[in-house]
């Protein structure tokens, strides 16, 4: 656009000294033009005129169509063309990746309303841009039928789930709606998808409220079931810990009777004695056992006796 400006910018002034020229010629003639110089002042001015508007830039990023009397005919990439200007026209189109932000409200499988936002970004495929101008005519006309049809698909898509699983998963709602649309716009469109996001899932206040009801009662239940296996698990460990040590004491128990024996006991019994004789013996054959220790005074050792 900026080189077409610039030539007419510089036809306008070869123009305008063309035409100063020509009146000082005729000031200094005094003679009226012939003919032949009208005539070609007419063609120097058509001339003038007619090639500024015949240079057209398309600019990176954009694709020209060129409809010659109105019927496209042709494609003009990134560059600067001369086309005749009254019979050629130049219609673009931006072939930058175009973004599509779209607000709608759908419901699930069991009847819940939703509000939804969500985002789809393409790009048209230059080499086609002749069918889209005959079949949708602008970019914008493109535009609304893939708005059209993409918000068809996510109605479709998350119509068939219901509330819970999609607050559940709602990551995974977005991949499924993608596929949906790009199923659906291919290449009859003449665009490329690149993506599609869900940016918000937004049920009633009233769902909500149940939702978070719910999940707040489950994380008690939760709690209270993981509190009572808590409790029981400590208490079977305190049983078995019991039993352990009720198992060990009857062991020790049990080895230590067999390990008792006579002599075993009698010195057990000489050590804690401390060397008295009972005052009286109850019973009328009453025996005591003496251990058979030392005393103090003399080596004969203790007998047993009988009164």
């Amino acid at each position: 656009m900026s080189i077409r400006i610039l030539l007419i910018a510089v036809f306008i002034i070869l123009l305008g000294a063309g035409i100063v020229l020509c009146y000082m010629g005729y000031t200094k003639r005094k003679k009226p033009m012939t003919i032949a110089g009208v005539i070609g002042s007419l063609v120097m001015l058509l001339g003038l005129i007619c090639v500024p508007m015949s240079v057209y830039t398309v600019d990176t990023g954009e694709v020209a169509v060129v409809k010659f009397l109105g019927q496209a005919n042709n494609v003009r990439y990134a560059g600067t063309y001369f086309d005749f200007w009254i019979t050629n026209t130049f219609q673009k189109y931006d072939t930058k990746t175009q973004t599509i932000q779209i607000n709608t409200a759908t419901y699930s499988s069991d009847a819940q309303t939703m509000d939804i936002q969500m985002t789809v970004q393409y790009k048209i495929m230059p080499d086609h841009a002749i069918k889209i101008a005959e079949q949708y005519g602008s970019l914008e006309a493109l535009q609304s039928r893939i708005e059209s049809v993409a918000i068809e698909k996510a109605k479709a898509t998350l119509s068939s789930y219901k509330a819970m699983n999609i607050i559940a998963d709602r990551a995974s709602m977005s991949p499924l709606v993608e596929e949906a649309i790009k199923k659906a716009i291919d290449e009859k469109f003449y665009v490329d998808i690149q993506t599609v996001a869900m940016t918000n899932i937004d049920f009633s206040d009233a769902f909500e409220k149940a939702v978070e009801d719910k999940m707040i009662a489950e994380q008690q239940q939760l709690k209270a079931n993981y509190e009572n296996e808590t409790k029981i698990a400590k208490a079977k460990a305190d049983a078995e810990a019991k039993l352990v040590q009720a198992e060990a004491e009857a062991k020790a128990n049990d080895l230590l009777e067999k390990s008792l024996t006579d002599k075993i006991l009698r010195q057990l019994y000489i050590e804690k004695w401390d060397g008295k004789l009972p005052s009286t013996v109850a019973g009328e054959a009453a025996t005591m056992l003496i251990p058979a220790a030392q005393s103090a005074d003399s080596n004969t050792p203790s007998q047993n006796t009988t009164p």
